[in-house]
């Protein structure tokens, strides 16, 4: 017998007994709709979760510092990470790219408005990864050191009359990074006695000297939009060692260390850099090497890992929530299929009489029940994405204010799955009773009444 003639009778036998077919299809749309939407609901956290990660940096950089080489114990000059361990990161297979990042605090002003800020010299490579929301990168060429301003600075300064910011007021102060020049004082050691009233001898010191800095750009974002580059200013790390070196001449440069009759050394000692991966899968293998080679060595991937472990645990219990809806619609086929058998024992019989294979019988049999998890898995799938979107219309969007995630989402690859899984529930649940059919006797079949 043909597949399409089992077909055919198979799902006329169901349509004889419509109310009896309905309510077992309804078992199964629910439960296939349960289990698509709470395995949505975990698909979505985990995508979400990736990117709030993704929106405080890149998942393949890794963050080296050596605050204990410079300052600890162990501070001798073969723990220093200077130019040259920069090019021995560099090194490191699957290593694209290393970013040292030299950073000092001065102190900034325009008009009446002042503020404590954190400057960081990095390569300007580095820069090209800062999203700008206005200007554009300082040009290699420039003779000045301009400025790459974060979104945020703007609220660490205050009135230098009132002595009130905007953690005092809530108001963000006036200053236009963009519009006019800021005056930078990199000596804070001198700007402290000067405004104490002198040195430690009771000398007078002389207010350091003010240099005038030009804004080239400003980080994307409103003043409380929080990203990796909000908080500080970034400037070219080559004009920013050679304005260091101005500023302090022979002196000691705050922040790096100095040799034991307390002179500087001759180059610039980094506490921190950025080592960039060409793949997420390598980012722990060069993660390691690092540490072995005696630094600090941080990845967006130890918060990833943690946090898709913890995704998993929850998506799969999501999932067995939704199974267990599942698993009592196959007891519902299952017990649909049975009762089918019992009414139809004499076709059952005549149909062995006639010769028909005890194969086509059981197979008949198996399509019924296919045929269930089919319609079930299919309305159920269409159910799925109705209550997908209503999760997402209204529940989303204070979840996931600024985000692109959705909290439900329905890939291809599970859409899918829930059709086939539920056709395979429905065949499992119809087996045993297809295989009673195909066993049952011709003549004991045709006897009973």
């Amino acid at each position: 017998m043909r597949f399409l003639d089992l077909l055919t009778m198979s799902v006329n036998n169901l349509r004889r007994r419509k109310l009896r077919t309905f309510l077992t299809v309804l078992g199964v749309v629910i439960g296939t709709a349960s289990i698509v939407v709470m395995v949505s609901l975990g698909i979505g956290l985990n995508h979400f979760t990736m990117e709030t990660i993704k929106s405080s940096g890149s998942l393949t950089a890794i963050e080296i510092y050596n605050y204990q080489g410079m300052h600890g114990e162990d501070g001798a000059e073969e723990n220093f990470m200077t130019d040259e361990t920069i090019k021995s990161f560099a090194q490191i297979p699957h290593v694209t790219s290393v970013y040292p990042l030299l950073s000092i605090n001065v102190l900034m002003r325009q008009g009446i408005y002042e503020g404590y800020v954190t400057m960081m010299g990095v390569p300007l490579d580095y820069m090209k990864d800062i999203p700008l929301g206005a200007g554009k990168l300082p040009s290699p060429n420039a003779d000045m050191l301009d400025m790459v301003v974060g979104n945020m600075v703007a609220r660490d300064f205050t009135n230098a009359k009132t002595g009130k910011g905007y953690w005092d007021t809530g108001e963000i102060p006036d200053v236009d990074f963009m519009g006019r020049p800021a005056f930078v004082i990199f000596d804070m050691d001198a700007y402290y006695q000067s405004q104490s009233g002198g040195g430690g001898e009771g000398e007078s010191v002389k207010p350091p000297k003010k240099y005038m800095l030009n804004t080239a750009a400003v980080v994307e974002g409103g003043p409380e939009d929080y990203n990796e580059y909000c908080y500080s200013v970034y400037v070219d790390l080559h004009k920013l060692q050679q304005q260091l070196k101005q500023v302090f001449k022979k002196n000691p440069i705050p922040g790096q260390p100095v040799n034991k009759k307390g002179k500087p050394y001759n180059y610039f000692i980094y506490e921190q850099a950025v080592v960039n991966v060409d793949d997420m899968e390598n980012v722990k293998e060069v993660q390691q090497q690092l540490i072995s080679m005696g630094f600090e060595a941080n990845s967006r991937m130890d918060w990833l890992e943690s946090s898709q472990k913890q995704s998993n645990m929850v998506q799969a219990v999501l999932g067995g929530i939704g199974a267990v809806s599942l698993f009592v619609a196959a007891i519902g086929i299952a017990n649909t299929m049975m009762m089918s058998i019992y009414e139809r024992t004499k076709e059952i019989g005549v149909l062995k009489v006639l010769g028909c294979a005890m194969g086509n019988i059981r197979s008949m049999f198996l399509i019924e029940a296919g045929f269930i998890g089919f319609m079930g898995g299919l309305i159920g799938l269409i159910l799925s994405y109705g209550v997908s979107g209503i999760v997402n219309r209204f529940l989303a969007p204070g979840l996931t204010e600024g985000m692109t995630s959705q909290i439900s989402m329905i890939p291809p690859w599970l859409a899918l799955a829930a059709v086939v899984f539920a056709i395979f529930i429905g065949m499992f649940a119809g087996f045993f009773p297809a295989q009673r059919a195909m066993k049952l006797s011709p003549l004991a079949a045709i006897r009973n009444d």
